[in-house]
């Protein structure tokens, strides 16, 4: 299943390097996980618990860069399955 549109969009942006961020998109919980060069490459998306884990679904990124640059030429993100946080 496909990203919802603006979440992609919100998720190609450049964020703190080598951080979590929380956030909140559509009444669902959202955390993600960005590289060394602050592109968001794991994604949590659900109900967040008291405890701070989402149980929900669990997405990964793959970034494909342009040879000899590290401009993306291309990306997508893969379901890896549920968590139950």
């Amino acid at each position: 299943m496909p990203l919802h549109r603006q979440l992609d969009q919100k998720l190609s942006k450049i964020y703190e390097p080598s951080t979590k961020i929380d956030d909140v998109f559509k009444g669902l919980d959202i955390s993600f996980v960005t590289n060394d060069q602050g592109e968001p490459v794991t994604l949590f998306i659900g109900k967040r618990r008291p405890d701070g884990v989402i149980a929900g679904e669990r997405y990964v990124r793959t970034i494909k860069r342009q040879p000899g640059s590290q401009q993306v030429a291309a990306s997508h993100w893969d379901l890896k399955g549920r968590t139950q946080g």
